[in-house]
């Protein structure tokens, strides 16, 4: 399907959870292909070098690594000032109104400067996500998640991804069991699924808390984007230790780990600022284990987030041709394509990667996505189901190469 649903062709069940809403018969999921061992930190001391190897970059003094989206605050870092310590017969409201207050984010945040993220023609491109990003997150704690609406069409994937995190960030601190998550998937958020799921994954980075942890009855299978979350939080607000020594958190196993580097791959496309032949330096610096996820999440930013020239794109797609990882690049600009499709709005920068990244246009790759999602049946749940969508959507476009290079 190559419509405007995109991937995200789901039916709620009764219980309240979501599947796939498959027309037609059921099918077996594939398998997902074979892939190097992943290394562990024991087989790959890392080096104690600063994360930037090169490139300009400002280094304010005292100014701690920081992300491309501004975080929440976490419940430790500051002590309410008003009526939640002064009013303890406030209630539960009042409560609520100053937890609200705490969490406000500084829109400032998301300046490159600030972050030491490489600073590039794309700036402006990037940091405009950023802000609205923080936007997003801000309006769901001020309770005003109709403001999203008026954001333009362009950004306004990063605002509902914003409000993820928002929306998981109060469900986790008041005990709601994802009420708010499940209430903006629903309603005001239900054309933008894949950016919401991976901003619950950004707060459960924030809260250092194992995604998903006290959330119920989000949709089985998008709920793996909060691990790719989770490493684009950790990509860009612990870059020292996340891209700089090329760690990964401890309590993850090999399906968790590929996520996750394909949520820090999409980090990657902020810290340098879009630019490729950075990029492709940046990528080299990662066991080789590694690379296959952290290229499908370039792919995914390069459709998706945009910002690279057309001849950055070229160059992209050049290098993941040598290295072997140009259908893992492929497949997370399909996925991007996707998401940009369901939300109703295919920007200039989506359209003009897809045929470079894919081989195809936008609405075609994907269409790659529905087909892989299809093939899974309809009780698809697993991260070992999430791996094998990717890899179904990998053969989709090996396929397609096939099919273009046969002669007449």
């Amino acid at each position: 399907m190559s419509n405007a649903e995109g991937i995200q062709t789901v039916a709620q069940r009764d219980d309240g959870t979501w599947a796939p809403d498959v027309s037609g018969p059921g099918h077996t999921a594939s398998a997902p292909e074979h892939a190097p061992p992943r290394p562990s930190e024991a087989e790959h001391p890392s080096p104690e070098a600063e994360h930037p190897p090169s490139g300009p970059h400002h280094r304010p003094s005292g100014t701690a690594p920081s992300g491309a989206v501004p975080p929440a605050a976490a419940p430790s870092e500051a002590a309410p000032s008003g009526s939640a310590t002064e009013a303890p017969g406030a209630g539960r409201a009042g409560a609520l109104r100053a937890l609200r207050g705490l969490l406000r984010q500084d829109p400032g945040q998301g300046d490159f400067g600030r972050l030491r993220f490489r600073l590039g023609p794309a700036r402006g491109h990037l940091e405009a996500a950023a802000l609205s990003f923080a936007a997003g997150f801000n309006a769901v704690v001020a309770g005003e998640t109709e403001r999203i609406d008026d954001l333009g069409e362009d950004v306004r994937g990063f605002a509902y991804e914003g409000a993820g995190m928002a929306c998981a960030t109060l469900d986790v601190l008041t005990l709601t069991g994802g009420h708010r998550i499940r209430a903006l998937l629903s309603g005001r958020g239900v054309r933008y699924p894949h950016m919401i799921h991976s901003g619950v994954g950004c707060a459960y980075a924030r809260m250092r808390l194992r995604p998903m942890w006290g959330v119920r009855a989000v949709h089985p299978l998008l709920r793996w984007l909060a691990f790719d979350g989770f490493g684009f939080h950790r990509g860009v607000f612990a870059a020292d230790r996340t891209v700089g020594r090329r760690r990964t958190p401890r309590l993850m196993d090999r399906t968790r780990w590929a996520i996750f580097d394909q949520g820090l791959g999409r980090a990657l496309w902020f810290h340098e600022c879009a630019g490729a032949e950075d990029l492709v330096l940046r990528l080299a610096e990662f066991p080789a284990g590694r690379r296959a996820d952290l290229w499908s999440g370039v792919g995914m930013a390069a459709a998706y987030t945009g910002g690279a020239t057309p001849d950055d794109l070229e160059r992209l797609a050049g290098a993941a041709a040598e290295s072997g990882f140009h259908a893992h690049l492929a497949q997370g600009a399909a996925f991007g394509c996707a998401a940009r499709l369901i939300s109703g709005i295919v920007p200039g920068h989506t359209a003009a990667a897809a045929p470079v990244l894919c081989g195809a246009e936008a609405d075609e790759a994907a269409g790659w996505t529905d087909t892989a999602l299809i093939a899974l049946g309809h009780n698809a749940y697993s991260g070992e189901h999430y791996q094998a969508w990717r890899a179904g959507v990998r053969k989709a476009w090996t396929r397609r190469c096939r099919e273009v290079q046969a002669p007449a």
